[in-house]
């Protein structure tokens, strides 16, 4: 069996190994590392070559957890970051999102939240934790119209459907779902897919339901 290996970070050192013991207790799943900063990790990433890191937003002292995120996407692309955090504030969200993170998920969620967070990100999704996605969906502000076509194309983004595959969904060539997408992030005002999601959200696009 292939594991997906997870660096967790996080400076309470009780919280990471309550995290290392709950997800070792899949087969599938193997933690590898435990840092208490963004700068311990950053150290070690090179060593350790994590397929997951999940990482506190909020570190005492140091470089943040969305700095770090981002540190750790220019420095090593196959690892994909999930941001565990206390808030449910949305700007915060879309930061590290907008740093490259590929999953959001709240401290207080259920294990099963967080289990679903590894194993989604893990085969390329993205996930965003349902109680945040109700929040930011509850405080819903309306943004630039977009034309039936893209709102088909971000439907299908939001599902974490590649352009090939949206391209054949929607029987329209690769190169003019490239050019739907950069119009789609454009009007959103977003930088990446996993923000873009946030917006099919609240648009009502996609449930949270399809997107598990």
């Amino acid at each position: 069996m292939n594991r997906t290996t997870i660096v967790i970070v996080d400076d309470h050192r009780v919280v990471a190994r309550s995290l290392k013991a709950y997800l070792e207790s899949f087969e599938d799943l193997e933690v590898i590392g435990i840092a208490s900063s963004g700068e311990e990790l950053l150290e070690h990433l090179g060593e350790w070559q994590p397929q997951i890191v999940l990482q506190d937003l909020l570190l005492a002292g140091g470089i943040d957890g969305v700095e770090t995120t981002r540190r750790i996407v220019e420095v090593s692309r196959s690892t994909r970051v999930i941001a565990l955090t206390a808030s449910t504030d949305e700007a915060r969200m879309m930061g590290v999102l907008r740093a490259g993170a590929a999953g959001y998920v709240r401290k207080d969620a259920e294990p099963e939240v967080l289990l679903a967070a590894v194993r989604a990100v893990a085969r390329g999704k993205t996930y965003i934790d349902p109680a945040v996605a109700r929040a930011v969906l509850a405080a819903a502000e309306p943004h630039e119209e977009l034309t039936p076509r893209e709102t088909e194309v971000l439907r299908q983004l939001a599902l974490g459907r590649a352009n090939k595959e949206i391209a054949g969904t929607l029987s329209i060539g690769e190169e003019t779902v490239k050019t739907h997408v950069a119009s789609i992030l454009a009007k959103l005002a977003v930088e990446n897919r996993a923000q873009a999601i946030v917006q099919a959200l609240k648009r009502g696009l996609v449930s949270l339901e399809e997107l598990d």
